[in-house]
């Protein structure tokens, strides 16, 4: 609710709090703004507070108005005379209304919740945020690393000559042992580092995938890999994903109704273990069954395994059964450690080495070297695995009070609890449950952007290590309530 002050009105204040919305881009242009009686029901402000606040906006140049249909924003990055002037600090046009406005419907996208990472806060934690509050990460060790690998001579030279294309050394000879760790047999000569395990899927499509071909995705799944494939114009298909992995007799349709064609899939993308949002990870059962349909079918798998750090040390890789035969394998440490150094990786069949090389050197060249190193001596010296074992104990002990109180709250748990993330039954549209709680400065994952095709969902992912927090839940039933009716 908005509150009276002598030093800001409440129109101003409702407009401030719209305009901040748009400006850090969580209402998408064309999105409506809600009626004006429909606004002032869910402030508690008259009617005529609304229309003073959506005229600020007008004047701001953040929505536009259509006759008998509404206010929507604005798309700014098209730079009508209206945005040029008000930039100049001019007087704007009149706005000229046009009846071909699109009324797009007000949701949270995928580059919403992306963005939110960047706008987190600690004293307020954020239900929806795909990662660990940043008071959980260490950073000490890093820096105590980065110096010992910064002396005045290795900064010189790391500043003048670009690095390796494949990577420090030192980081992925340290990298293969730690993937024989898992029961994954790779040399050094078949990891190449990334900036981020997101670059590395990216590096591996772009590999393998052409405009018009097609990719499997698991579904639920993580929505900014579907903005991304899109992005790249390639045909997605859903393959449903259970408990004990994807659904393998949808993926056999899939594949023998496109055998032989243009259309057969060239590619599966899939989170083995942890699945984001549910939790879930892949059964060997299923993951023996898998493979032996991507050879049959003649596939490559895109393993992420950038949850890994916080599974048990018995989960199963797909990588570890194939032995990096149909299975391109993806790593990264932005969950758990330095998620601004941006280090991921990826390790391939040494036929794809070079393809996957090449595709590095067209988008980011090399990695920063120094970086690298540091990470390398954090790992060498135990800080990882040190961390990653007190992260996992602490996310328990969360995970514990976060299903209690999602329980107490009248959700129930769709998948078993593990991981970082819960997949929650709200019985509400959580499309529209998000928008109502972003106005009290709760960001929530909706169920609908974690489907390749968007669709209402009553379902949303709650990240348990960031909503222990009581507060949210009571305000999250109030909410709940009211759009029950």
């Amino acid at each position: 609710m908005l509150l009276r002050s002598p030093s800001q009105s409440l129109s101003d204040q409702l407009a401030a709090r719209f305009a901040t919305h748009i400006r850090d881009h969580l209402l998408a242009p064309g999105t409506r703004l809600p009626s004006v009686r429909k606004c002032a029901e869910q402030h508690g402000v008259s009617p005529s507070t609304v229309v003073a606040a959506y005229d600020q906006l007008l004047a701001q140049g953040l929505v536009e108005a259509s006759r008998n249909r509404g206010f929507f924003v604005r798309d700014r990055t098209l730079r009508s005379p209206r945005s040029a002037a008000l930039e100049r600090g001019e007087a704007p046009p009149k706005p000229v209304l046009t009846s071909a406005t699109r009324p797009y419907g007000t949701t949270i996208s995928a580059t919403t919740l992306m963005r939110g990472m960047f706008s987190y806060q600690d004293d307020k934690p954020q239900p929806g945020v795909g990662m660990l509050p940043p008071s959980w990460i260490a950073t000490d060790p890093l820096v105590t690393s980065l110096r010992k690998v910064s002396s005045s001579a290795a900064l010189r030279e790391a500043s003048v000559r670009y690095g390796d294309p494949t990577g420090d050394a030192g980081l992925r000879r340290v990298l293969a042992a730690r993937l024989g760790d898992l029961g994954i047999s790779a040399g050094s000569d078949q990891i190449i580092t990334t900036v981020g395990a997101t670059n590395a899927l990216d590096i591996i499509s772009r590999t393998l995938l052409k405009p018009g071909d097609t990719v499997m995705v698991e579904e639920p799944g993580w929505p900014v890999e579907f903005t991304r494939l899109a992005a790249l114009g390639v045909r997605m298909l859903a393959v449903p994903r259970r408990s004990d992995g994807p659904d393998l007799e949808v993926m056999a349709r899939y594949c023998q109704a496109h055998a032989g064609t243009p259309a057969a899939p060239r590619l599966f993308v899939c989170v083995s273990v942890l699945h984001n949002p549910t939790g879930c990870s892949i059964t060997p059962a299923n993951a023996h069954q898998l493979l032996q349909m991507a050879e049959q079918y003649d596939f490559h798998i895109a393993e992420d395994d950038c949850y890994g750090h916080l599974a048990p040390a018995h989960a199963t890789r797909l990588t570890q059964l194939d032995g990096l035969r149909r299975t391109v394998y993806v790593g990264g440490f932005a969950k758990i450690l330095a998620p601004n150094w941006r280090i991921g990786f990826l390790a391939a069949p040494p036929a794809l080495m070079e393809p996957l090389l090449d595709t590095k050197l067209l988008s980011t060249l090399t990695t920063p070297s120094l970086l690298e190193r540091a990470l390398a001596h954090c790992i060498e010296q135990g800080l990882l695995r040190r961390h990653a074992q007190l992260i996992r104990t602490r996310l328990d002990a969360a995970r514990s009070r976060c299903v209690k109180l999602a329980l107490a709250h009248g959700c129930t748990l769709v998948a078993e609890p593990a991981g970082m993330f819960g997949w929650v039954d709200t019985g509400v549209d959580t499309d529209q449950l998000a928008m109502r709680m972003l106005d009290d400065g709760y960001l929530l994952a909706p169920g609908a952007v974690f489907y390749a095709e968007r669709r209402p969902s009553t379902l949303m992912r709650i990240n348990f290590a960031t909503t222990q927090d009581a507060q949210f839940w009571t305000k999250f039933a109030k909410v709940r309530d009211v759009m029950l009716g």
